[in-house]
């Protein structure tokens, strides 16, 4: 069943869902990459490394993400639609912008986002357990393997997805923007924004249940 009905919630419940199975491989020492873009930007970009197998759901389906957490660990990038709709697994991406210190899947998730801006990538590293999110060739958020808060998960995703700051100011982190993007880190219970050359950072607070 698909939890979200329109367009932007459903895109930021996509984000949410590839954050949340990024935070399970983490924590099991497994790396991986995601991309995040339309059929059409992507079409020509990416190379296949096994036979595809077809799914009749997509990643907001009851049950994907146990499927998707499988197909995540195959060598190559696993691909989604904006709207959850898988595209491809195991994919070598072709456009690459080495990243200095970093290794294939780090240049091939700034290659794919400086190459189309539409397109957003998230990558697990098994080295280090931490996860990012590329958007224009940049790193827009970085997170570790500890759970937040669902409230404020939700929020993220949905600035990722929708680039709206007044959502920062709701998940209690005070930020200007200065004409520049911001940057979010996510780290367990605490979240950093830079802006502008400027980092501000406000402990964030987990909600009693």
């Amino acid at each position: 069943m698909i939890i979200a009905e329109n367009g932007p919630d459903k895109k930021s419940e996509v984000m949410r869902n590839i954050l949340n199975i990024s935070k399970k491989l983490a924590k099991e020492n497994q790396g991986a990459l995601f991309i995040i873009a339309d059929r059409k930007q992507i079409e020509g970009n990416y190379r296949l490394h096994y036979p595809q197998i077809q799914f009749a759901g997509n990643l907001l389906s009851k049950g994907m993400n146990a499927v998707v957490e499988k197909l995540a660990t195959l060598d190559g990038a696993i691909i989604f639609t904006p709207d959850g709709e898988m595209v491809a697994y195991g994919s070598r991406i072709l456009k690459s912008e080495t990243l200095l210190g970093f290794g294939t899947k780090h240049a091939a998730a700034r290659g794919i986002t400086l190459f189309d801006d539409t397109i957003t990538a998230v990558l697990v590293s098994e080295e280090s357990g931490w996860i990012k999110v590329f958007q224009k060739g940049e790193i827009v958020l970085e997170t570790d393997s500890v759970d937040i808060e669902p409230s404020t998960l939700d929020k993220v995703s949905r600035f990722l997805t929708n680039q709206d700051t007044a959502l920062l100011a709701s998940a209690g982190i005070a930020a200007a923007a200065f004409g520049a993007p911001i940057v979010l880190i996510v780290g367990g219970t605490y979240m950093m924004v830079r802006t502008a050359g400027q980092m501000i950072s406000a402990a964030l607070k987990k909600e009693k249940k």
